[in-house]
């Protein structure tokens, strides 16, 4: 299997960063300000959203810039993963995924809300429902979404499963903001799905790569 189409593991590869952007702070601050208004996920995570949006066509480089150029950084063996933000009291986390060509997640769901911005590139994501008989079960594909950059998802479990890739010719990357510490939970995923699904080959299904289980972890 070629990096192009290696399936990349949830696991945190990249610790808490000890440098922020000035406009990164801002935005976690007006992320905490939402978060801590307690409300219902589905509702913490549009409105987090909101907060996100317009910081995402924010300039690449110079003193407006969102990431530092270490946290755009990518790896040829899987999408990378920046934690940029932990919260103390574990409301919430901030992180930046760098995509190369064609990596892509396997088919998951998530421990908490999540929102998802599209910083640079497109990003291809395919929603799923899990539909059983009682005896088998498999994922029927409910939508297909291609994100440019600016494009922001925001979502809550259940009805939360997907498979995301870079399906441009450039690195993409997006922010993810997750309603639990994902730092230390070491993954944002809950369960990978390994059944039958909607327009995913068996390799991707059940040849996860990087040992990534149900849990996301190792």
């Amino acid at each position: 299997m070629t990096p192009s189409a290696i399936v990349g593991s949830d696991r945190l590869t990249d610790r808490l960063t000890d440098r922020l952007t000035e406009r990164m702070t801002v935005l976690i601050g007006e992320i905490r300000a939402v978060v801590d208004r307690g409300l219902p996920p589905e509702l913490t995570a549009y409105l987090v959203g909101e907060r996100l949006a317009p910081h995402l066509h924010a300039s690449e480089d110079g003193p407006d810039a969102l990431l530092t150029p270490a946290q755009r950084e990518g790896d040829s063996e899987r999408y990378r993963q920046h934690v940029l933000h932990a919260q103390e009291d574990g409301s919430f986390s901030v992180v930046a995924l760098v995509w190369l060509p064609g990596q892509l997640t396997p088919i998951h769901d998530h421990v908490s809300w999540c929102v998802a911005g599209v910083h640079r590139g497109q990003e291809s994501e395919t929603r799923y429902r899990l539909v059983s008989d009682g005896r088998t079960a498999r994922l029927v594909e409910t939508e297909h979404v291609a994100g440019p950059a600016g494009t922001v998802a925001a979502f809550a479990p259940p009805g939360d499963i997907h498979l995301v890739r870079n399906a441009c010719s450039t690195t993409a990357i997006s922010i993810h903001v997750y309603g639990a510490d994902v730092s230390r939970l070491g993954t944002s995923i809950r369960r990978v799905y390994r059944m039958p699904a909607d327009g995913v080959a068996a390799g991707v299904v059940d040849g996860i790569v990087d040992g990534v289980v149900d849990g996301g972890e190792l």
